[in-house]
């Protein structure tokens, strides 16, 4: 394209939810619409483990999320380049997201779970390591040295490396390269990250601007800035207003703005609805916001009322990968012995292809048998039932029955 920007904005507001900071709306990209609240499935390394991704489209997904840490470990991003972007190389016809890399470098250099939210019952401190875990990653001003997880060679991650890797990578959504804390950190240290993340993004901006003009045969990519700031008002806001005035300074970053935004870093749980609000009050409205690693159906009504657009995580998969599935009136392990004559589907609501199919008895068999497809099949269903569930929110924003909606799911869900 001979623009290698975008010239209209991405993002539109369609409905609002009265008195707070949720809406619909629709985020455009080159390989489709997005209609928001939307559920971002998770593709790690170019997949979504055990599953098709004809089985993601006819399961209602609107687009998925991949990592630019394992697919620059492996196979490479100059492979998925030459195969026409991620998108073509899984054979995914819809719209893509790549984060940064900065979570994966981060939360695996110091040996942490893939989770958003932190126990904070440890005494803080600066030099975070998981117990029983080596450290395999350094962080400085100009960027991350580490080494990987898979065969401990060196790498080097700066945020024009990140955004090198994210443009041969080739996903429709990008993410601004960012240092990942921990409820863990102290004060002092999250004040510094926080600059420390501002710097890096004004280098993404730049750098993103500068390959955009030297790819511009290549469709348009949107760069969200990610904003830091753990658990401190202050530092979040202050984060979130600095990413917004970018543009407005002197430097390399001059005149550019980021295309939508996305909400990082650990946090507890209980405050989660208060830190995406902090953070979407001071965004501006016809940006697109995106929560980083959500799916619990509490989390997702909370998120969506503090005005969060999008929101992805690897949960929904990998507990099927673990026979835990999901249903209306809560979550359940299916190689219960219960459920061994249990000849209904997993939930009597759900409309997916293994609901319409199979048995909890089937089910249990598979597990209990080790056989791949239990997890395939359990995937299928837990990934329909957040998608649909998302759709439902979105649909009754519209509808203006949100409170409704939300009071009826949670009631039974958590019964």
């Amino acid at each position: 394209m001979a623009d290698p920007f975008f010239s209209d904005p991405i993002f539109r507001v369609d409905a609002e939810l009265p008195g707070r900071l949720g809406r619909t709306g629709v985020i455009r990209t080159p390989h489709g619409d997005i209609r928001t609240p939307a559920f971002i499935a998770v593709g790690t390394q170019a997949t979504v483990k055990a599953v098709l991704p004809e089985a993601m489209t006819d399961l209602g997904a609107q687009a998925v999320l991949a990592n630019a840490y394992h697919l620059y470990l492996q196979p490479g991003p100059d492979i998925v380049d030459e195969a026409g972007g991620l998108g073509a190389f899984m054979n995914w016809p819809g719209p893509t997201f790549t984060d940064s890399g900065g979570f994966q470098v981060m939360s695996l250099g110091v040996g942490f779970k893939k989770v958003l939210a932190m126990d904070t019952t440890r005494v803080q401190t600066d030099d975070v390591i998981a117990e029983g875990k080596e450290r395999l990653a350094h962080v400085d001003d100009d960027g991350v040295t580490f080494r990987s997880h898979l065969d401990g060679s060196t790498h080097r991650f700066t945020p024009e490396v990140s955004i090198g890797i994210q443009h041969q990578l080739g996903a429709d959504i990008i993410f601004a390269f960012d240092e990942l804390t921990t409820l863990v950190n102290t004060r002092g240290y999250q004040e510094s990250s926080v600059q420390r993340t501002h710097d890096w993004a004004v280098r993404c901006l730049a750098e993103h601007r500068r390959l955009s003009q030297v790819r511009a045969d290549k469709p348009p990519q949107a760069l969200f800035g990610v904003v830091q700031g753990a658990q401190y008002e202050d530092l979040r806001r202050q984060a979130t207003r600095g990413l917004v005035s970018i543009g407005e300074t002197v430097g390399p970053a001059e005149g550019l703005s980021f295309d939508g935004y996305g909400i990082g870093g650990a946090l507890e749980k209980q405050n989660l609805a208060t830190i995406v609000g902090w953070v979407a009050s001071e965004l501006p409205d016809d940006k697109p916001r995106h929560l980083l690693g959500i799916s619990e159906p509490d989390d997702l009504f909370a998120a969506v009322e503090a005005g969060a657009d999008t929101f992805d995580c690897v949960s929904p998969s990998r507990v099927a990968r673990n026979a835990a599935v999901y249903s209306a009136t809560g979550r359940y392990n299916i190689t219960g012995s219960r459920y061994r004559r249990d000849f209904t589907p997993i939930d009597a609501e759900c409309d997916c292809y293994t609901c319409v199919h199979y048995t909890r008895a089937y089910l249990h068999h598979l597990f209990k048998a080790k056989e791949m497809v239990a997890s395939t099949l359990c995937t299928i269903h837990n990934q329909r039932f957040i998608v649909r569930l998302v759709d439902d929110i979105r649909d009754s924003i519209g509808a203006g029955r949100f409170d409704e909606l939300r009071e009826d799911v949670l009631g039974r869900y958590y019964s």
